[in-house]
């Protein structure tokens, strides 16, 4: 594992569009233990008695009741749902078993944490495969036939239980649920009285940054999940605009919670052992009333580039539609990564299909190639020197403007311009070239494209910041800040970046084929930045 990740970073890095004239690291050797850019390892302690087992909970009614037997007659603890663990072979099928509902954690639930962690993989589980993943499923669950999976333990859970007996209703559950986890060694865990209606609390919460360029007052940390667990008992929120979620069930115990950068709107950030599509931040266990965190530059920094990572793509494709206009926004599913050593950033499109065929990237990652078409990213951020919340944006920003192009050009345009800056990098050692190398055009419009959007972003952002983006580049981006400040907006400048479009001259063709009545302007802008 930390020879291919190795080898694969250092490709990433050959494939980088640096936003600056800074040099790309690249690494021929392993990094160091713990600094992967997945963070640190969960270790685990020894395995618990599960409370919710059906035979505790049986076992904890009776204890209860015993000595009102009457007025609970006729009430069964019966199995109500499932503990499992799946073990996907690949991405198509960890997807598929997300798209059932289920609510898949990396670790078994019932274990004790000694040293909270972003990750987990079973020992048992070759390292580069896809580590065993457990969760809670109804009795009547339909598991997929061609998914391994293991049946740990059959539970009964008090709010899925609303048929066991008509005098179901007058059971204190949450007064037997308090008696199973005394009995199972784990009242230290429980957060509430054993008395009637105690119930718990339903764990609400805000996930928030600072952006200190905006000033001290935190922002929400947008659309992300967060989950709580209190062994097999799972709930999950998506975070709002402002970062506030609530759950949908109550704990009388103290759930462990996490974040986990799966957005709402489809994207993911981050990886786990470079197998899953999207990174966690544990957050250790809490009341269940729930835990709210102010996350600033002086926090962990995987879990601060990740909000800042999360909060810039949730902002683009916001962006994507204003004022009534649109524009192509990445792919849902997109996927990103945050190396912490590297110091550029890439759209190399790869889980879209790019450089995955028999080109010369395929060749040289020789053996890695299956790595690379199983879990290799969309989108990497270099995080290296950007410890402020604006410039991990504007990285993040910049790559977005990129993945809007992809989408618009497709994969085989996309093959281009990424195969310009890799042989470019080969060959000079700069990403971009001087401009009068083969296929040079290519990387000329999606830069141009890429730097403009980033600075007309970052300036709504930041108004008072004048800073703009990439005009040291010979393909000058100025040209598309000339015509925006004249009213061919990005959302009408896109809309000339097609397929064909692969040189600066076709591009002023395109725009005044498309706009002809701001052709003198774009000759203009054109001449002047020539």
């Amino acid at each position: 594992m930390k020879k291919s990740f190795s080898i694969i970073a250092a490709a990433l890095a050959m494939a980088a569009c640096s936003h600056e004239r800074l040099a790309v690291e690249t690494y021929p050797e392993p990094l160091p233990d713990g600094e992967y850019p997945h963070g640190e390892e969960m270790v685990l302690g020894r395995k618990r008695d599960n409370p919710f087992s059906v035979v505790n909970m049986a076992n904890a009614f009776h204890s209860y009741y015993h000595a009102s037997k009457a007025a609970v007659q006729g009430v069964d603890v019966y199995t109500t749902d499932y503990y499992v663990r799946f073990l996907p072979e690949n991405q198509e099928q960890l997807d598929r078993l997300e798209s059932l509902g289920l609510d898949l954690m990396d670790h078994p639930l019932d274990c004790e944490i000694e040293k909270d962690g972003d990750w987990y993989h079973d020992p048992s589980v070759p390292e580069g495969e896809i580590t065993w993943q457990y969760t809670v499923v109804g009795r009547d669950f339909e598991f997929p036939e061609d998914i391994e999976y293991e049946i740990l333990e059959e539970c009964f859970l008090p709010e899925h239980s609303s048929g066991a007996g008509s005098k179901a209703i007058l059971v204190d559950w949450d007064a037997v649920e308090a008696v199973a986890f005394e009995q199972t060694g784990n009242g230290n865990l429980k957060s509430r009285p054993a008395s009637k209606g105690s119930g718990g609390g339903t764990p609400r919460g805000r996930i928030s940054i600072v952006d200190e360029k905006l000033g001290p007052e935190p922002i929400g940390v947008a659309g992300v999940r967060v989950m709580c667990n209190s062994f097999v008992r799972i709930a999950k929120a998506y975070t709002d605009e402002q970062g506030y979620y609530k759950m949908s069930k109550s704990f009388s115990s103290k759930p462990r919670y996490r974040i986990v950068f799966k957005n709402k709107k489809g994207f993911g950030i981050g990886l786990n052992t470079i197998i899953y599509p999207a990174s966690y931040s544990g957050l250790g266990k809490h009341s269940a009333e729930g835990v709210s965190r102010v996350v600033t530059s002086r926090s962990n920094r995987n879990l601060f580039c990740r909000c800042v990572v999360n909060n810039a793509v949730y902002d683009y494709f916001n962006s994507c539609k204003e004022g009534g206009q649109s524009m192509p926004a990445p792919p849902t599913n997109l996927r990103l990564w945050i190396f912490q050593k590297l110091d550029a950033s890439s759209a190399v499109m790869l889980q879209q299909g790019v450089l995955v065929d028999d080109t010369f990237i395929g060749e040289f990652l020789g053996e890695y190639a299956r790595l690379v078409k199983k879990f290799l990213p969309d989108i990497t951020i270099g995080a290296k020197g950007k410890d402020d919340y604006a410039s991990l944006y504007a990285a993040a920003i910049h790559e977005c403007a990129h993945a809007s192009h992809f989408k618009k050009v497709g994969k085989a345009y996309w093959q281009k311009v990424t195969e310009f800056i890799v042989s470019s990098w080969l060959e000079s050692g700069d990403v971009y070239g001087v401009g009068n190398e083969k296929n040079h055009g290519y990387a000329e419009v999606s830069e141009m494209w890429a730097y403009y959007v980033q600075s007309r972003l970052y300036s709504d952002r930041y108004p008072s910041d004048k800073s703009i983006f990439g005009t040291g580049w010979w393909f000058s981006p100025q040209v598309f800040f000339y015509l925006d400040e004249r009213g061919l907006t990005r959302f009408k400048i896109i809309e000339a970046l097609g397929k064909e479009v692969n040189s600066r001259e076709k591009l002023e063709e395109e725009l005044i084929k498309l706009y002809p009545d701001f052709k003198t302007t774009i000759q203009v802008a054109f001449n002047r930045y020539n």
